[in-house]
């Protein structure tokens, strides 16, 4: 009787471990889903800015992390989803320049891998729905499950689904939501007289329009993010499924989207288990400086999968997790060539312009727009607003004090008081180009000028295109 009793003891013990390492298995095997809100700024209540109500992102803030202070890589959507993908910053591994390896054959570094290859890698279904939009050329299935279709300019959409995986299988899945680019919005929920115009533009009609616009998208994005949770919570996936909201970079306005101020950089990022507040364990807001390359290793972390040694990124969530500073990088946007850099500290931030012989509004994909031509006519015509930005030069260095001036207006690196700031900035910077080898140092190839140039013609005015010009 005994032996029988010890035989069951045992069993039940066997038992119980086995069904304890099958729960921390399954524990482990989360669902990490991607809502990309693309172009969006933090124009929401969570980060202070009550104009419109997002109830959905607000619950999503309610059970999770908030980072208040996440910057981009990349004002651009190309070499920002290049570096997030990747965990490596664009201009260390080659992928800087907007829309590269669409036109010429320019494959990855062979030890960089791809974020859903890695989940691949670990038995995750991965699926994309939306554009991917990568600086590099590759093969779809190596990265997703699903069909897509493909423009040869602007990279593969994916119209894939976490339905589409086996019974039981982890996804981890990219959503795109098309926020500053979604042209279906609620036209009057936001009056463009209701709007705050930002000092650095012109209070002019089509100004306060695409401010309202924006809102209206915001808006939009929300109730988009309310139909996925329902649908999460429809399939039986809301308990198991971590959600992250995020953006690549800042709204379409002239100053903003493309240029390294905090209005083209600065980012929405949530992380959220609203289904099972034991799959993050985390809550609150984060004020702690984030570089929107984190967002790579904290997504491996939250899947409990390693994190590539080559990765620039990092996990937020390590309890040593410390940035003293975000950089930022802008390169060729299409056919207009320049290089910008900036670092973004706690109370500074410094650019450095390499390209002081052209203009910083040079010409650009939206010299032609009638938002465009309007602030232009109102620099024109005297119109009242903070306009350096619309000179024909533009300095090598600039410094901004952050707490003083949020609207990075007025231009330190010439004054005295701030010499030590602008010193420290710079060699923050020097150090950073020298130690990552900054490919933004090095000319384009010929091979991608002369594919932009065949595609652009002649609104490639920048001198660098001027060997193809001879050749005509």
């Amino acid at each position: 009787m005994k032996y029988i009793n010890c035989t069951y003891i045992l069993f039940i013990f066997l038992f119980s471990q086995c069904a304890m390492n099958t729960a921390q298995q399954e524990k482990k095997q989360v669902n990490i889903l991607w809502l990309f809100g693309e172009d969006i700024d933090p124009w929401m209540p969570v980060y202070g800015d009550s104009t419109i109500q997002t109830p959905n992102i607000d619950f999503l803030a309610q059970n999770g992390v908030t980072f208040t202070n996440c910057f981009s890589m990349s004002p651009v959507c190309s070499p920002a989803r290049s570096g997030i993908f990747t965990g490596a910053m664009p201009t260390t591994i080659g992928t800087h320049n907007h829309r590269t390896g669409r036109m010429v054959n320019k494959p990855l570094p062979e030890h960089v891998k791809v974020l859903p290859e890695l989940f691949k890698a670990q038995g995750y279904h991965t699926f994309s729905e939306g554009k991917d939009d990568f600086n590099w050329s590759y093969d779809w299935n190596d990265y997703w499950s699903g069909s897509y279709t493909e423009k040869k300019h602007f990279g593969k959409t994916g119209t894939g689904s976490w339905n589409d995986r086996e019974e039981g299988q982890p996804f981890f899945g990219v959503i795109e939501l098309y926020g500053g680019k979604n042209k279906n919005k609620p036209e009057h929920l936001v009056d463009p007289k209701d709007v705050k115009v930002m000092p650095y533009y012109p209070d002019i009609p089509s100004i306060r329009k695409q401010i309202a616009d924006h809102y209206n998208q915001i808006k939009v994005t929300d109730n988009e993010i309310g139909e996925l949770i329902k649908q999460l919570k429809k399939d039986g996936l809301y308990e198991n499924t971590i959600i992250i909201f995020f953006s690549d970079n800042g709204y379409n306005l002239l100053r903003d989207k493309q240029f390294l101020y905090d209005a083209g950089l600065h980012m929405p990022m949530i992380i959220s288990s609203p289904g099972n507040p034991d799959l993050l364990k985390q809550s609150g807001v984060r004020e702690d400086l984030m570089s929107l390359l984190d967002l790579t290793a904290t997504t491996l972390h939250l899947a409990d999968i390693e994190v590539p040694e080559y990765m620039e990124s990092q996990n937020v969530f390590d309890k040593k997790y410390h940035r003293d500073f975000v950089i930022g990088a802008r390169d060729r946007c299409d056919f207009t060539i320049d290089r910008i850099r900036s670092v973004r500290t706690e109370k500074f931030k410094y650019i450095k312009n390499f390209m002081t012989d052209r203009p910083l509004m040079q010409l650009q994909y939206r010299s032609h727009k009638k938002s465009t031509i309007a602030v232009m006519e109102a620099y024109k015509n005297g119109v009242e607003f903070s306009n350096d930005w619309l000179s024909d030069t533009r300095p090598a260095e600039e410094l901004y004090d952050l707490e003083k001036d949020p609207y990075e207006l007025h231009n330190l690196a010439s004054n005295p008081d701030y010499k030590a700031e602008l010193i420290q900035h710079r060699k923050t910077l020097e150090l950073w180009i020298e130690e990552t080898d900054d490919k933004g140092q090095y000319p384009e190839s010929q091979e991608q000028l002369k594919a932009v140039f065949e595609r652009y013609g002649e609104r490639c005015i920048n001198p660098e295109f001027d060997f193809l010009k001879a050749t005509k």
